[in-house]
């Protein structure tokens, strides 16, 4: 009878807490939405499996190594305490994400339209205003942010999963997983939060607006391009240079043409393995312990209206350029500046044809979609740079 009483003290039935529980379903709901629904399923399967795993009592998968007093290894620690402190608290898996997706981008749209880089940085304008609405919220006493803490909140705007999870891990790695969960929720979402806001903010007759063909971007300027960006940010703000170099570095792998070997695999093997554990270690931060309280609340109405602010600022911009500027613009391109590659820009191309069946705005708009990639990797240089020393 001990040895069974021992057995049912150790299983997990017996030691799981009502929070635990809540966040096995969270991660069970995650899993649905994913599989059911086809929302963000490379992450959010990660994600909602991590969930699963580090609330399960007893387990040990975010248990830290022990040693004894000699220095000798008494106990490993757990998987998913290495997969969070070597990918993610380094910053190392948001960095080769963001190289696999220079590897999978063109800049041929926004060099053909150089004026679309207007609109990527205006989608940016949400992250600003959030930060400031995330310290005023945490002065009503029902949150509690430091400026630090709002920066990193503040990025979820940006619709840039990677970059909310590097700026998080710098500045608020408390906050990591909330912040995650919120980012990749509303890029799963853009299609379902952006229509209203861009029909809002459009007449019909703008919605219609035909765009001129793109003209023919040499491969010269496409190779040129990456290295230029580079440079010019490395100078002026260093702090984004790590998110902005790893891309870039994937994008003139892909353009210059003599390495397509390196290429083909930022593209597929390295990140698809990267986006495997670095899913794991955000769901490892959504234990009941770190999550369930205001400040997750919070997070996700705070990151929802940054959203919405970023992608009220792209369109209207748009607008704005067509007062000053004498080819007209289709101002639902200006949404696609939040930088949810390319799900923003193939929204505004479904809403286009919506209006105009002959209105093939995809191109277009993916010049305000790889501007808004830039954009919100400058944003999270400033804040890193700016309240960086806040942290912690």
């Amino acid at each position: 009878m001990d040895a069974l009483y021992g057995l049912w003290l150790d299983s997990g039935l017996s030691q799981i807490e009502p929070g635990q529980a809540f966040m096995m379903a969270i991660g069970m709901l995650l899993l649905f939405l994913a599989i059911k629904k086809g929302f963000e399923p490379l992450l959010l399967v990660p994600i909602g499996f991590g969930a699963i795993m580090v609330n399960i009592p007893g387990a040990g998968f975010l248990d830290a190594p022990v040693y004894d007093a000699l220095g000798h290894l008494d106990s490993p620690g757990g998987l998913l305490y290495y997969v969070y402190n070597i990918g993610i608290a380094t910053g190392v898996f948001p960095l080769l994400i963001f190289m696999g997706v220079g590897a999978m981008t063109d800049f041929g749209p926004l060099l053909a339209n150089p004026k679309t880089l207007f609109l990527g940085a205006a989608a940016q304008v949400g992250i600003f205003v959030t930060v400031i609405g995330a310290v005023l919220l945490s002065l009503t006493g029902l949150v509690d942010f430091d400026i630090a803490d709002a920066a990193a909140i503040g990025i979820i705007g940006g619709a840039d999963g990677p970059t909310a999870i590097f700026v998080s891990s710098k500045l608020a790695p408390d906050l990591l997983g909330a912040i995650a969960v919120a980012a990749y929720s509303y890029m799963a979402l853009v299609p379902m939060i952006q229509p209203p806001i861009m029909k809002a903010l459009t007449t019909e007759k703008e919605r219609q607006i035909e765009m001129t063909q793109l003209r023919h971007v040499s491969k010269t300027e496409k190779i040129v391009f990456p290295l230029v960006v580079l440079v010019l940010v490395a100078m002026f703000l260093p702090s984004a240079a790590p998110l902005l170099g790893m891309f870039c570095l994937g994008n003139l792998m892909k353009e210059c043409g003599v390495v397509e070997r390196l290429s083909d695999t930022a593209q597929n093997a390295l990140i698809n393995i990267v986006t495997i554990f670095l899913g794991l270690g955000v769901g490892s931060k959504l234990s009941s312990e770190s999550f369930l309280d205001l400040n997750t609340l919070g997070i996700l109405i705070l990151g929802l209206v940054a959203f919405a602010i970023g992608t009220a600022a792209g369109v209207l911009m748009a607008k704005f350029m067509n007062k000053v500027t004498k080819t007209p613009i289709n101002p639902l391109i200006g949404a696609a500046g939040v930088s949810a590659v390319p799900m923003a820009a193939r929204v505004a191309n479904k809403v286009g044809l919506e209006a105009n069946p002959h209105n093939f705005l995809l191109m277009h708009a993916m010049g305000p979609n790889v501007a808004g990639v830039v954009g919100s990797a400058v944003a999270a240089g400033v804040m890193i740079s700016m309240v960086g020393g806040w942290a912690g």
